[in-house]
């Protein structure tokens, strides 16, 4: 309360709307405040009933029990110091405890040397503990000083909280208003700090951002590396939903969450960290980003994704700012796909839901759907191979991506060379749909031990197999007589067997 006339003088010096506002409406409270000033002490015990919370000064009667107290404690501290200059005891102590107040305690080898004044009240081990009756006759002075000024202290506390509780509604209206200038400072600050610029504001459907900045990210990197900006268009016309493919970690969910970010800043009143921002208002933004399970209510990472879709999908509007991050990834890659697919085709069809989306995806076949969708519009974090690895560019460019470049991320983290160069066959032979000749996957049969009945099966069209092949294809079984058919099954036998080399 005592900065807030300092506060106010210094808003005179603005004319924004805002801070003008906050200037008239600031109500110091000089009167309460000065009080408030003057009765509590700088650093108040955080117990009420521990005293020392009001000021010296403030109440008379109060100083002068504060004044008996501390000088009955330098009388202790004397009396302490007369007895064993009487007494010749050196070891003489004068203590205190809540059973027999003050006492006065001697060691066992100086009793001998106990005046006759002296009462005995308690035998220890190593010493006695012994009153007389002036020291008992000052206890009773400290102590009742020291109970009535912890008493009359409560007092003014609290009449002292009674006058703030009747300023309540003015001082909780200036907490609001210094609340509220806090939060402009600290936008102000940072949007000198990081250079961010004005956005302009409208009731357009389109979003269009210029080399635009994560306002988080981008404060975040190691020294001497910079931040890459990146353009956003994104409206409910001709780029209503923007399909963003490419490698992980090359960007993708940094690029969307800076694009609501940015639109967030915006509708809040505040600079954005881009070189130029046109929003148009959104009512919302929704966001289905990251993964994340809900083990205590029984869902999984898949069940939790497609709960926040289903909110998603039931309560956006084409006012809306949607930013899914890999929709359908926690399940099978063809029902993940599907999933997706069919969301675009819901928010690109649904007039009544088609808001303005950025969609991050690996999933490179959903970049068809900018063919047969006129909104749909692909984009990708662009990257350079360079020998067996890439580099991030971190640039967002039109056109949609071929591949994940998972492999070449893996190695970058670190996975043993064996399981990077397993990687690669797996890739391989997935990408290239190769069989064996009974149909089992290569990448199967590449594993399976060499005993495995598997292997001992017959390959009836092996290539190398010719002679068997030939023989069945030339065979007329329309001419053959029940004995004829008998005999040549007989070779056929022995051909399968590699025990005869005679042509049917």
């Amino acid at each position: 309360m005592e900065a807030l006339p300092e506060i106010k003088e210094t808003l005179s010096g603005f004319e924004a709307s805002l801070l003008r506002q906050i200037r008239e409406r600031l109500n110091p409270l000089p009167d309460l405040s000065g009080e408030l000033a003057k009765a509590l002490t700088d650093n108040p015990p955080p117990v009420i009933t521990d005293g020392g919370i009001i000021r010296k000064g403030y109440n008379a009667e109060l100083d002068e029990l504060l004044e008996i107290s501390s000088s009955g404690k330098n009388w202790i501290a004397n009396l302490r110091n007369l007895e064993r200059e009487r007494t010749g005891i050196p070891s003489l102590k004068i203590g205190y405890n809540k059973v027999f107040g003050y006492y006065i305690e001697v060691t066992k080898p100086h009793l001998s040397k106990v005046p006759a004044d002296y009462i005995r009240k308690q035998t220890l081990v190593n010493a006695e503990r012994f009153i007389t009756p002036d020291l008992k006759d000052y206890e009773e002075k400290i102590l009742g000083a020291e109970e009535k000024m912890a008493s009359l202290e409560y007092e003014l506390f609290d009449a002292l909280r009674v006058k703030v509780a009747r300023q309540a509604e003015i001082i909780q209206e200036d907490a609001h208003l210094i609340a509220r200038l806090d939060t402009l400072l600290s936008l102000a600050n940072v949007a000198e700090v990081q250079k961010y610029t004005r956005p302009k504001i409208n009731d357009s459907d389109k979003i269009i951002i210029r080399n635009g900045r994560h306002p988080v990210v981008e404060t975040r990197l190691p020294i001497g590396e910079r931040f890459i900006p990146n353009d956003t268009e994104v409206g409910n016309g001709n780029n209503q939903i923007l399909i963003i493919t490419g490698p992980n970690m090359a960007g993708k969910s940094t690029y969307i969450r800076q694009v609501g970010l940015i639109a967030l800043l915006a509708q809040m009143g505040s600079f954005v960290p881009a070189d130029s921002a046109e929003i148009g208002v959104v009512d919302r933004i929704f966001t289905r980003v990251g993964a994340s399970d809900n083990l205590a209510g029984g869902e999984s990472t898949f069940l939790v994704e497609m709960n926040e879709m289903s909110n998603i999908l039931n309560n956006a509007t084409s006012k809306s700012l949607l930013l899914l991050d890999e929709i359908g990834r926690g399940t099978s890659t063809f029902d993940g796909l599907s999933i997706a697919w069919s969301v675009v085709e819901y928010l690109h069809n649904t007039p009544e839901v088609a808001a303005k989306t950025l969609f991050a995806t690996h999933y490179h076949e959903l970049t068809e759907l900018e063919l047969i969708l006129p909104r749909v519009k692909n984009y990708n974090v662009s990257v350079k191979e360079w020998g067996d690895k890439i580099i991030f560019l971190r640039k967002i460019v039109q056109g949609g991506s071929d591949q994940s470049y998972g492999i070449q991320v893996a190695r970058l983290a670190g996975l043993p060379e064996a399981v990077i160069a397993r990687s690669k066959e797996v890739l391989a032979n997935l990408e290239s749909d190769v069989l064996t000749p009974n149909r089992e996957p290569k990448i199967a049969r590449h594993r399976r031990p060499a005993n495995h009945a598997a292997s001992r099966q017959i390959e009836l069209f092996a290539s190398q197999n010719h002679e068997l092949k030939q023989a069945l294809e030339t065979l007329d079984v329309n001419n053959l007589t029940p004995l004829e058919a008998l005999l040549k099954l007989n070779e056929l036998k022995s051909i399968a067997n590699g025990q005869n080399e005679k042509k049917i």
